[in-house]
């Protein structure tokens, strides 16, 4: 969507030198953690593009302790686009490949870090772990509902590491407000808010188009239904679309719903929820999606977690474009992923404590990257972003599409994990998958 100018510009300005830095300091160094043996860890990586080009320039920037093996993806352009930015950082250049599979039967390869469309993420992942490969899977790790519930057995079967790309759970940033919430700063948290709050643009409607030179575009499809090529369901705006992406909820929503699920403590799934969304004023845009969402999750216990999509607002709520507020019985909390928290009090907003000048900005890719790596070499699986962990978060853009998608307002068995007399709606937590790109078996 042309309208994520912030995320954007943001990978662009993806040195963070100065972050480094105070992040390899305050843990101990990231070598210093690992296991006795071998300290390098061999990677492939997996989909060339977007956030793919942040993680690999902050893994050559601060010379960490990998060998990036492989540069796999199916437009030839993306790799040799990588390939410069690994130039000169190993003696051995990395293998150019458009197939995933040469990179995870490779014995020599440890890990993968998969930064594909959301449509590729579990199969590729379930298919890297069977090859005995940790995983680092950029977010949301499953497409739809079901694909969570698999990863989660698959970690377990094969004894792999895996870590969902939720950076801000390892910023020292949520390390502060953590503690403060745990230790009752605002009281018992009731209700969880999460939001994205950014200006969108019209995007029109183009026409099918040839396939680029050196682009697998059926390979790119993979398990989604085939489809001619088309510009807008290709780099960037495929997200646009439900047979690739999530929408708004699933992009940077996830990021958003991920803290609230932390700032609530969720440890399970909701038993009901609303959604509710439009056409407000993106007229004629190509997405398969509305241009605003609002869903509310009620859990077992009746607490309330509650995301908000606005498509027509620079100025953001409370200050930020993506946040959260949790409220609790004595205040609330304003907490962003942009490296930030508030705290106010009692009936008269008494300002509390904050992240301080010393953390402010600090967004977690440092640290949640050497978690992943560290994990690798002590095979330390209880990963801040864990399967179990990100599948409770992931569920909520699927339970709210599916809730949007069908009746609005749907009652959830979290034993049985199924919509209750609901079947068109329990049809959408799972997908058809194209052959011969299916779902690897478990």
């Amino acid at each position: 969507m042309t309208g994520q100018s912030n995320r954007r510009e943001f990978l662009r300005k993806s040195t963070e030198t100065a972050a480094a830095t105070a992040a390899v300091a305050a843990l101990g160094g990231v070598h210093s953690m690992a296991a006795e043996g071998k300290s390098t860890v061999n990677i492939g990586i997996i989909g060339c593009g977007g956030i793919m080009t942040h993680h690999v320039k902050g893994l050559v920037g601060r010379r960490e302790d990998v060998s990036i093996n492989y540069l796999c993806d199916v437009d030839e352009a993306q790799s040799a686009k990588m390939a410069q930015i690994t130039s000169g950082f190993q003696s051995a250049a990395a293998k150019k490949n458009g197939r995933y599979e040469d990179v995870i039967k490779d014995k020599n390869v440890d890990a993968v870090i998969i930064a594909t469309p959301h449509h590729w993420h579990a199969p590729i992942a379930l298919a890297a772990m069977s090859e005995g490969k940790d995983c680092y899977i950029e977010k949301p790790i499953s497409h739809v509902y079901n694909e969570g519930h698999q990863i989660i057995q698959a970690a377990k079967k094969y004894g792999r590491i895996v870590q969902q790309g939720s950076q801000m759970r390892n910023s020292p940033v949520t390390v502060k407000a953590e503690k403060l919430l745990k230790d009752g700063v605002i009281g018992e948290i009731k209700v969880a808010k999460a939001w994205t709050a950014e200006t969108r643009q019209v995007v029109k409607p183009l026409a099918d188009s040839p396939t680029p030179s050196g682009v697998n575009y059926d390979r790119w499809l993979g398990p989604a239904p085939t489809h001619a090529f088309n510009r807008h369901r290709f780099h960037g705006t495929w997200r646009m679309f439900r047979d690739y992406g999530n929408g708004e909820i699933g992009d940077d929503g996830i990021h958003d719903l991920d803290m609230a699920c932390w700032g609530l403590g969720v440890t399970g799934v909701p038993k009901q929820i609303t959604a509710r969304g439009s056409r407000m004023m993106l007229h004629g845009h190509a997405s398969d999606y509305p241009d605003n969402l609002t869903c509310s999750y009620e859990y077992d216990d009746g607490r309330l977690l509650i995301y908000e999509n606005y498509p027509f607002t620079a100025y953001g709520l409370h200050g930020f474009d993506n946040g959260n507020v949790f409220y609790g019985t004595e205040g609330y909390m304003i907490f962003s992923r942009r490296g930030a928290f508030s705290v106010f009090l009692g009936p008269k907003n008494q300002r509390g404590p904050t992240e301080g000048k010393e953390l402010r900005g600090r967004r977690g890719y440092i640290e949640h990257m050497a978690e992943f790596l560290n994990a690798v070499r002590t095979r330390n699986a209880n990963t801040k972003a864990n399967p179990l962990t990100a599948h409770r978060s992931c569920a909520l853009v699927h339970l709210g599409e599916i809730a949007y998608r069908t009746r609005g307002r749907l009652d959830f068995d979290t034993k049985k994990e199924q919509f209750v007399d609901c079947d068109e709606a329990n049809e959408l937590l799972t997908k058809k998958y194209r052959e011969p790109y299916t779902l690897p078996k478990v």
